[in-house]
């Protein structure tokens, strides 16, 4: 990796070859989603399911750096307004929706969820809740309980305003390695920002924090570099492929074990090793599972998460989940549903994520693709423009939402998929 533009995509040579779905992605972000509605409706069954969000976050970075690296290698720039603009129809208008809904019954009831919302949907619209939450040392304050789980999405829209112009900066003015040089560092950074501000009362700032998971989603940015990097005849990029299979069961299996045994939020959870170093891990084994089913689509764990269901759910479904099933949740138990809480809030959930994405998400997306965002200068080349995605997030997905359906490679082309 010599940093001299090599032949196509401007030292990015695998960005703009291939174009093909990944379904095992789409299969892993709903897997992602459903242990974070587990773990919120059901803490003591999963205690670390909200380690679904860690996994979007390294999706999200992801597939953000491929649009990104995959435009500027067609064009030699980024037309930052139209990606702006789609980010906006994409996340915004499902996200206001959910806001307007709990606006609606704050005024015409009087459930206890819903009496003090005001505060919660007003910093939830503005993606600020994870910067609210940080400022909060002890007990999360109430007045944002119905639409706290929007934290994620302000990570995750936070990182967007700030890592595309930086990337499309590095990308003009450096070489492709030092792109890369300068992606790991960053990469690194927050890990040193954790343990400097490390203490038990620091935990919900460190939580919280875009700056303090940002390495969450540039594990999964220098993914996407390293792959875009290299010609998909480059033993190098077997050799990823080949690593990537054999790691990817163990990945899992971490996974795993972190999901059932290790809490992620709560006075337990507030430990030095996973609010410094943990978090880095998880995203690393996030991004290994990423690689493997990007470059190997046939292995078995790819044909696993590219069961029908769950890419469907995965693709259309998880923003629309992550976003409705925390409000449900307060709703349901409202209403007296204690019985049936759980059952009740799943299908309240997806009735509401499905609606979502045919009244909202895609008709917006489609909507996307034809039209140019306000002020967008006739000249700039128009950016093809992504499928649906997730949480982060979150997407989502999402937040990541995430991001968060989803349109990737096979053997090093572009990934189209957003949150």
């Amino acid at each position: 990796m010599d940093g001299r533009p090599e032949r196509g995509g401007r030292g990015f040579p695998s960005a703009v070859r291939g174009d093909g779905r990944v379904p095992g992605v789409d299969g892993l972000r709903a897997l992602a989603v459903v242990l974070v509605m587990t773990y919120h409706l059901e803490p003591d069954l999963l205690p670390g399911g909200a380690l679904g969000v860690d996994v979007f976050f390294a999706i999200s970075g992801y597939v953000i750096t491929r649009l990104l690296v995959a435009e500027f290698g067609r064009s030699g720039d980024v037309a930052m307004r139209a990606f702006y603009w789609r980010r906006w129809l994409r996340l915004v208008p499902a996200l206001l929706a959910v806001c307007a809904t709990c606006a609606v019954l704050a005024l015409t009831t009087r459930l206890p969820s819903f009496e003090r919302a005001w505060t919660a949907i007003a910093v939830s619209a503005t993606f600020l809740m994870n910067i609210v939450r940080a400022t909060q040392s002890g007990t999360y304050s109430s007045d944002l309980s119905l639409l706290s789980h929007t934290w994620s999405l302000g990570v995750e829209e936070q990182f967007y305003l700030l890592w595309p112009p930086l990337l499309l900066l590095l990308l003009r003015r450096v070489g492709a390695r030092a792109v890369l040089l300068w992606t790991t560092t960053l990469c690194l950074l927050p890990l040193i920002w954790r343990a400097v501000l490390w203490n038990p009362t620091a935990a919900h700032r460190i939580y919280n924090g875009m700056d303090t998971r940002a390495d969450q989603l540039l594990t999964g940015a220098l993914l996407a570099l390293v792959v875009a990097r290299l010609h998909a005849d480059d033993p190098r990029l077997a050799a990823l492929r080949r690593w990537a299979g054999r790691l990817a069961w163990p990945a899992l299996a971490l996974l795993a074990l972190i999901v059932a045994v290790v809490p992620m939020t709560g006075t337990s959870a507030w430990t030095m090793p996973w609010y410094t170093v943990g978090f880095l891990v998880a995203a690393v084994l996030s991004a290994t599972l990423v690689a493997s089913l990007e470059l190997g689509p046939r292995t078995r764990l790819s044909r696993a998460l590219s069961l029908a269901p769950l890419v469907w759910v995965g693709r259309n479904l998880s923003y629309g989940l992550y976003l409705w099933h925390y409000p449900l949740t307060r709703l349901m138990k409202d209403l007296g549903l204690d019985a049936w809480h759980g059952p009740a809030t799943f299908a309240a959930s997806l009735a509401a994520a499905v609606a979502s994405h045919y009244l909202i998400e895609r008709p917006l997306t489609r909507r996307g693709r034809q039209v140019r965002p306000p002020g967008k200068d006739a000249r700039t080349p128009a950016a093809r423009t992504p499928d649906a995605r997730t949480p982060a997030g979150h997407t989502p997905a999402g937040h990541v939402a995430d991001g968060r359906g989803g349109q990737g490679v096979q053997g090093g082309g572009p990934v189209r998929c957003e949150r």
